[in-house]
């Protein structure tokens, strides 16, 4: 039987076709840490592809929501360790969460099979193909937005570390690295589909893209780099069960200090304390706030702090997950989270969903702040994003666009302990420092710790639960980006064109009954 005819053999055994989906899902799920390997980023979706031009919409939707549960529950399975360590709910109760969630995400990728059905039914198999990276970064821009978003294991961060191949984010953001992957795949769900004509038409002018991004990137890996800046990073490793208890805090505060005075004696211009290092509301702790001014003023070195802070009274108190710039004058200036985790740092529909907070004592209330702050520090202005902000794209570059030279990223992954989770967490910052040509000082309370240069490439990190100081040089940024200037047009662009298409397939359809 021809390559080409295989279609009606998979549609004609589902159950051959479904075990084929899960277990490419649960593929793509292994291209991210751990155990990363990025090559099955570039082939796992050939199925998913392939069998949106062989079955009707409505079961190419679920045929890729099948798919989109695999690789989302494998992916995700880390949260099933907070769940377990950090809440009443009993496993494998625990687990159940990951699965809606998981299923919610899957969503958004029967949606990109569904519409590749539609446009195979409407145009044939070709316009389809090429659509289909397309499709893909649509619904990774709406997993971005939708509700919030939850850009979490978007296509494009299984390739974090092919420096070549990510340089393209400069002017495409993370979602061109995507579309690369995916024009991969949709070229060898061509070769599957038309043979010889599908490996001239599809595969060839796909690995010449590719190939040509890859040159282009690698030669940008070769540019020198300018300015750069002394920094030192704390990571103090404090247990996440113990570190809010009021018996510790003293403890904390005294491991702090000496770890900065171990930093200060290395001559950084500056010293980083990951996201809440401090348990407390710190304005509203006058002794604290007076350690730290003496520590900037003896060791003669600013700080940035992680802490609480709250505004208001009584009930009406308003409390923030906030980083604040502290000098020998005391605290200069702070800056707000803007983007806060929804059933972490606040309960979305509190009137239907608050029921939530007596499950889980990691759930807070805490209000968002409202505009992106950028630290004047010097002749070095930076901007700093709080833990989850980091992984989106959006929020992250108007810092940049605001005047950051360079960027700082507080963290506290020790919700996670030694899952996946924080290294997953880590993959997705090299994006942020292609797309703007930044270089980034990542503290993080239990890791990992590290320095990312403008063009993505990780430095000396500390490792999970390692204590100590990292001291190292940040890159500032000598140049901006294309991204930096006009955000995510290539990601509206092809939402924009799917609609486009997708629109024109609706009208067919109905001309043609």
């Amino acid at each position: 039987m021809a390559f080409e005819l295989t279609g009606e053999w998979w549609r004609d055994r589902p159950l051959a076709r479904r075990l084929l989906l899960v277990a490419s899902g649960a593929a793509l799920s292994l291209a991210y840490p751990r155990p990363e390997w990025p090559w099955l980023a570039w082939v796992s979706l050939v199925p998913l592809f392939f069998f949106s031009l062989v079955v009707r919409p409505r079961q190419a939707f679920l045929d890729g929501a099948l798919f989109g549960l695999a690789f989302f529950t494998l992916l995700l399975r880390w949260l099933d360790y907070t769940f377990q360590t950090f809440s009443a709910i009993p496993w494998p109760l625990t687990f159940i969460v990951v699965l809606l969630l998981s299923a919610y995400l899957a969503c958004f990728i029967g949606g990109v099979a569904w519409a590749g059905s539609r446009l195979h039914r409407a145009f044939g198999s070709g316009l389809a193909l090429v659509m289909l990276p397309f499709l893909w970064v649509t619904a990774e821009l709406g997993r971005t937005y939708v509700l919030s978003g939850f850009p979490w294991g978007l296509l494009g961060y299984s390739q974090y570390r092919q420096l070549a191949l990510i340089q393209i984010a400069a002017w495409t953001g993370v979602y061109g690295v995507s579309w690369l992957c995916a024009l991969v795949n949709a070229a060898i769900a061509a070769v599957l589909r038309h043979g010889a004509r599908g490996l001239v038409l599809g595969a060839a002018p796909a690995g010449l893209i590719v190939l040509a991004v890859g040159v282009l990137g690698a030669r940008q890996l070769d540019e020198p780099s300018g300015r750069s800046l002394t920094v030192a990073l704390v990571q103090a490793s404090i247990d996440q069960a113990t570190k809010w208890e009021p018996s510790v805090q003293s403890e904390t505060l005294a491991l702090y200090a000496r770890l900065t005075e171990d930093a200060a004696s290395r001559k950084p211009a500056i010293v980083i304390w990951p996201e809440t290092a401090l348990p407390l509301v710190l304005r509203h702790e006058p002794d604290v706030v007076e350690l730290l001014r003496s520590l900037s003023r003896e060791h003669d070195v600013p700080l940035v702090v992680g802490s609480i802070d709250a505004l208001g009274r009584d009930r009406s108190v308003r409390l923030y997950n906030s980083t604040f710039l502290v000098t020998q004058q005391g605290i200069v200036d702070k800056y707000d989270k803007i983007h806060l985790v929804p059933f972490g740092e606040y309960v979305p529909l509190k009137w239907a969903l608050g029921f939530v907070t007596r499950w889980a004592a990691f759930i807070s209330e805490l209000d968002s702040g409202t505009r992106p702050v950028v630290f004047q520090f010097a002749d070095a202005p930076f901007g700093t994003v709080i833990c989850y902000e980091g992984i989106f794209p959006g929020l992250f570059r108007q810092f940049v666009a605001n005047g950051a030279t360079w960027m700082v990223n507080v963290t506290n992954d020790a919700w996670f302990g030694s899952t996946n989770g924080p290294l997953q967490h880590l993959a997705m910052l090299p994006f942020r420092a292609v797309e703007n040509r930044v270089g980034i000082a990542r503290s993080a309370n239990t890791g990992i710790s590290t320095l990312i240069e403008p063009n993505g490439r990780i430095g000396p990190s500390l490792a999970l639960f390692e204590r100590g100081v990292l001291l190292g040089r940040v890159s500032l940024r000598g140049e901006t980006t294309w991204y930096t200037r006009f955000g995510d047009l290539f990601a509206y662009g092809s939402a924009g064109l799917s609609l486009i298409f997708g629109v024109f397939s609706l009208r067919r359809r109905h001309s043609s009954r």
